[in-house]
């Protein structure tokens, strides 16, 4: 299984010490060809992108994600914004079971 980050370079210096192979900085047509070229391979993947990222105007990113399969996409927050940070699975947590499940806290 391949692990790959994409997003600024202050982010990926931490998965580049941890070895994961990364992209900094890189240009959408890039990402989408990196994505492109994982789903061609079929080889399983998890493939960390940053936050903003996941927005951009990146194909892939949308196909991966609706086609399911062999590549999991993880959003990490951006550095700066890391402690504002609110997954996108809280939105759906919240309508599922109500809001007030987030606050609980299991001690």
């Amino acid at each position: 299984m391949e692990i790959i980050a994409i997003g600024t370079a202050a982010l990926m210096d931490g998965f580049a010490l941890l070895g994961i192979r990364t992209y900094a900085d890189a240009s959408t047509d890039e990402i989408n060809s990196v994505l492109t070229e994982l789903a061609r391979s079929r080889e399983r993947a998890l493939v960390y992108l940053q936050q903003d990222l996941m927005t951009a105007d990146i194909p892939m990113i949308q196909q991966l994600r609706n086609q399911g399969g062999s590549i999991l996409i993880c959003e990490i927050p951006n550095l700066h914004a890391a402690g504002e940070y609110r997954p996108a699975v809280e939105k759906l947590i919240g309508r599922v079971l109500g809001n007030s499940i987030l606050e609980l806290r299991l001690d």
